[in-house]
């Protein structure tokens, strides 16, 4: 059977060399994210800020293009535009959803501006009329904040039992300890680039947590085997020789990611772009991570070489000083 190699079996990288440089620039990278959030902040969407809510009814197809451009003179902030489908919706009835960020200390748009925005509108399909407009005030705003965080806070206590239970506590901080790290770092391209931030990167952030995870219990699980199997190797030979066994899985699925992500991100439309960002930048810091923060962990809090086979976890403690 032809099998797919990316990396030759002989592969030896040194990925463990120079994990004091690398887990050194993650930290001061996570720093950098915390410095800038609280300086600078999110640029929070219409999820966040609150803002206006306008279902639009018309006869002509929806082109959100179209209906941006005609917005855009009047200068509203951050507006979403999404078209709805109803599968029993005829050919004649095109829908769609504009939102709209609140503008200065009022929860919703004014009906003077609301005139403007159905007048602009209007431009692109005389037939287009507003069938509802709904708000959402500072205070569930703030409520959705709160569950935003918590949903977060949620993943990361969950990944940090699984993985206790799973392997040891030490795999369970490096892998929590990665977790955090994608977090802060993907928070913080966000306030440098300020890009919208709103429920949908929240969504993003929890399928990062999930994808650093997988790739993270990969490398885990072969340097448990390795520990077992090489207990005369120091630390790092087994964390080396276990991340280049692992190397080609870790590529594929990185490159595969990337392709659907990449299309997604110039054919997906201005919706779901910021989205798809924070998963392109979660492949590559979550890449990273799972080898120069969860693996520099547990080097540093030591293993054990040895797990009985009837499940009991007592076993030689391997600490931070065999590997010298």
């Amino acid at each position: 059977m032809f099998r797919l190699k990316i990396v030759p079996d002989d592969t030896n990288i040194n990925f463990m060399g120079p994990w004091r440089y690398t887990f050194g620039l993650s930290v001061l990278l996570m720093a950098a994210s915390i410095a800038v959030f609280f300086a600078v902040g999110l640029n929070f969407g219409i999820d966040f800020r609150g803002g206006t809510s306008i279902r639009t009814e018309g006869t002509q197809p929806v082109d959100i293009g179209a209906y941006r451009e005609s917005l855009a003179p009047m200068g509203l902030g951050d507006i979403a535009i999404t078209q709805v489908f109803d599968p029993t919706y005829g050919p004649e009835r095109n829908v769609a959803m504009i939102r709209i960020q609140a503008q200065g200390d009022t929860e919703s748009v004014t009906p003077e501006v609301l005139n403007q925005v159905e007048t602009s509108l209007q431009t692109y399909d005389s037939t287009l009329h507003f069938t509802s407009v709904e708000s959402v005030g500072p205070k569930v705003s703030g409520e959705l904040v709160q569950e935003a965080i918590l949903a977060v806070a949620a993943a990361l206590g969950a990944v940090l039992v699984y993985i206790w239970l799973r392997f040891e506590w030490q795999f369970a901080l490096g892998a929590v300890a990665a977790l955090v790290h994608d977090i802060t770092l993907t928070i913080g391209v966000f306030v440098v680039l300020q890009l919208r931030f709103d429920l949908a990167i929240i969504a993003a952030l929890l399928t990062i947590v999930g994808y650093s995870l997988n790739d993270t219990v990969v490398v885990f699980d072969r340097m448990r085997e390795n520990f077992i199997k090489f207990k005369k190797r120091s630390i790092l030979d087994v964390m080396n020789l276990s991340l280049n066994e692992t190397l080609t899985r870790t590529l594929m699925t990185s490159f595969t990611t990337l392709i659907a992500l990449i299309a997604l991100f110039v054919l997906g439309g201005d919706v779901i772009r910021g989205f798809v960002f924070a998963m392109i930048w979660g492949v590559f810091v979550g890449t990273w991570s799972s080898v120069y923060v969860a693996a520099v962990i547990v080097k540093y809090l030591g293993v054990k070489r040895d797990w009985d086979k009837g499940g009991d976890k007592a076993g030689t403690q391997f600490t931070t000083s065999d590997a010298k």
